[in-house]
């Protein structure tokens, strides 16, 4: 069974701007792209997952139309849960990615088992548009990787995953960033 995460194409707004932005024009274009690239490697459907928030919701949006299907929205795939206000949160989160997932609190520990739980509660193909975080905080539990930060998933990039023997197993990462994390 074969899993990707896609991250969501580039926001609308920068930092602080806005709780919850939609996509810029150049989202849009990344988002299109990643239901291209998905509907070459899609060859029996797929279930598809996104978060709540806009951003990934209209990430979504063309491969749910060239699949005729409406995404589950999901709360479990949605971005790490900041303990600081909205103005604050950029510098919390460059904090957060220098730290390792020992010394995390627990909350943050149950939101990352969440994804994971989504990962393998999964019985056919699927994908799930969600966040740079989510997407580091699963591959580095199935590389059992220390470190809060893997690596750095681009906008719009795509994350193959795939379950064998009820393990997860990463298959590729996707494209590496070359926008800021937004």
């Amino acid at each position: 069974m074969n899993l990707y995460l896609v991250r969501h194409g580039e926001a609308a707004a920068k930092w602080g701007e806005h709780s919850d932005p939609g996509l810029s024009a150049l989202g849009q274009s990344q988002a299109v792209d990643a239901c291209r690239f998905l509907l070459d490697q899609l060859t029996g459907g797929a279930r598809l997952y996104s978060s709540p928030l806009a951003r990934a919701q209209e990430t979504a949006i063309p491969l749910a139309n060239a699949l005729e299907q409406k995404p589950l929205i999901d709360d479990r795939i949605r971005e790490i849960p900041a303990p600081v206000p909205l103005p604050e949160r950029q510098n919390w989160l460059r904090g957060f990615m220098d730290e390792r997932w020992e010394t995390q609190p627990d909350s943050l520990h149950q939101w990352r088992q969440s994804a994971l739980d989504l990962m393998r509660e999964q019985t056919g193909d699927a994908v799930f548009f969600t966040h740079f975080l989510v997407i580091n905080a699963i591959v580095g539990n199935v590389l059992d990787h220390p470190n809060t930060l893997y690596f750095w998933p681009d906008n719009g990039s795509v994350t193959h995953l795939r379950m064998h023997n009820d393990q997860l197993e990463l298959v590729a990462l996707g494209r590496d960033m070359k926008t800021v994390v937004n």
